[in-house]
Formats: structure tokens, C-alpha cells, sequence
């Protein structure tokens, strides 16, 4: 893999790594300036199915970060491409908010929020809307042998008083309850990064996925076979090492340390076995 000063692609997650919550860190404008004074570019990555790339886009203006469209991939764009690479369903169950909904229906899939009988396929993400009779509903479907998708697995989602349960508790619930798990589409799986490469034309050696969860973040980029910052900003913590299998290329404290490395002051990027021993 190339050096770190080489990287022009850098897919960066959002929440613990360039915000939290609604709180923008210090170092985050400084880093994103950077890379675009130098001729890359940055795609914000996400899992977060539960609100729609234009909603990121005014989330991120009101802490002072112009962004477009363009500039993110999320998981419910790779799961309307998967969608898309197979035979279309009758009609598909959405469990997740009127936001998941909207964007898969504009995607021209069959969509419900009504277990009916014609509905052959059950569509889960992030749902800041959840109610029982979704659960019941999800489980009925699953009872009946539906095909099952999750937009991805992350157990929690933060927020500035610690954590909610996220799209993979939730599938944990459910798969407690009928012996089904689903086909996850959304980060650890490499779809958005290798979307992410092929749409503006970098190779896996241009690439620095950045992130801070070791099972979806930077196991998305190990799958992808690109190289991977973990920073220390948000969920993740060295102890996650210790009963992970899974290895940064390097780690940093945040993404201002990151920055700090490509410039070649401050931190240097120290790779994952050498982080472990400083422990």
C-alpha cells in the first residue's frame, strides 16, 4: 500500500470520527481544507440509514462544513444497489423511518409499511421511529420466510449522553426471537468503498478509509483491501484490539493527529501492533 502523504481518497465515517452528535471537533475543518488544497478528496461514509443524504448535508452547514450530495455514500445507497442487482421484489417491508422509506421508494423499490401478504422481502436500518408493532410486524414477515437485508450491523449509535441501540441490536432482537439473521449491506461489508472508488476513479492504493469502529469501519476497509486509519474520537478503544481479529493500518487519537501525520508534524501514524504495545 502506498504511504499516508500519498492517500487523495479518503472515505471518512462520520459520528466519533469528524463529529459528535451535533458537535463538530476542532480539528475537522482544518483536515477536510487540507485535502482539498491538495488535489484530493473526501466522501463522507455512513450506516446511518435513518435520514437522507440531503439531511446530512444540513446537518453538517449547521456546524459550519459545506457539503453537496456528492460528497457522501450511505448505507441505504449501497443496499438500492444491491437491490438493484437482482431479480426486483413484489414488495418490500420497510423497518426503519419515513426518511429510509422515502429514499428507497425514489429509488423506484416496491415499498410498504404493512406486513402484507404480497410483501416478499424485509428492508431494516436505523430507526429512531421504532414501535412494537414494527417488531411484530418484522417478525411475522420472518416467520413466513421473506428475504431478510440490514443496512448494517452497528449495535449502538452515539450521541452526547452515551449510546442508543443501533440497527444491529435491534436484528439481535429479532433474530433472538425467530432464528433469522439478515444479509448485511452497509459497513463492514466493502460495497460503499469499492462504490466510493469507482465512482471518482481512485485506486486501492490512493485510498484511506477512516473510521472509528474497528467491525464496521475499518473492516470495511480491510475487505476492500484499502488502507485504514482507526481514530479514538468516538466508540472504539485499544482494548477493542484485544478481542478483535480485525487490524488498522494505523491509529491515531483523532483526526487531527491524522491530519498532523500527512503534514508530517505531530503524531506519526503508528501502526496497529506497535499502538498495542505502547498500551
Amino acid at each position: 500500500m502506498a504511504e499516508l502523504k500519498h492517500k487523495k481518497l479518503f472515505l471518512l465515517d462520520m459520528d466519533g470520527t469528524i463529529y459528535l452528535d451535533r458537535t463538530l471537533f476542532p480539528a475537522t475543518l482544518p483536515f477536510l481544507t487540507r485535502v482539498r488544497a491538495a488535489g484530493g478528496r473526501y466522501l463522507f461514509l455512513t450506516n446511518n440509514s435513518s435520514r437522507s443524504v440531503e439531511a446530512y448535508v444540513d446537518k453538517l452547514a449547521g456546524m459550519g462544513v459545506a457539503a453537496s450530495p456528492e460528497d457522501f455514500l450511505t448505507s441505504t445507497d449501497a443496499l438500492i444497489a444491491r437491490l438493484k442487482s437482482r431479480p426486483p421484489y413484489r414488495l418490500c417491508y420497510v423497518f426503519g423511518t419515513r426518511s429510509f422509506r422515502e429514499q428507497l421508494e425514489q429509488a423506484g423499490i416496491p415499498v410498504t409499511d404493512r406486513p402484507e401478504e404480497a410483501v416478499d422481502c424485509l428492508l431494516t436500518g436505523f430507526d429512531t421511529e421504532l414501535t412494537f408493532q414494527k417488531l411484530e410486524d418484522a417478525c411475522i414477515l420472518l416467520g413466513r420466510g421473506v428475504d431478510f437485508y440490514a443496512t448494517n450491523p452497528d449495535w449502538v449509535c452515539p450521541t452526547w449522553y452515551g449510546s442508543v441501540p443501533d440497527c444491529g441490536s435491534v436484528c439481535e432482537m429479532l433474530f433472538r426471537a425467530t432464528g433469522r439473521r439478515p444479509v448485511v449491506i452497509g459497513k463492514p461489508q466493502p460495497e460503499m468503498a469499492l462504490l466510493a472508488m469507482e465512482k471518482w476513479g481512485y485506486t486501492r492504493e490512493e485510498t484511506l478509509l477512516v473510521g472509528d469502529r474497528l467491525y464496521t469501519d475499518i473492516a470495511c476497509g480491510v475487505h476492500a483491501g484499502i488502507d485504514t486509519a482507526f481514530v479514538l474520537s468516538g466508540e472504539g478503544t485499544l482494548a477493542d484490539l484485544e478481542t478483535s481479529s480485525v487490524r488498522p493500518t494505523w491509529i491515531f487519537d483523532d483526526i487531527g493527529a491524522l491530519s498532523a501525520a500527512m503534514q508530517g508534524s505531530g503524531q506519526e501514524p503508528v501502526p496497529s501492533k506497535e499502538k498495542e504495545r505502547q498500551r
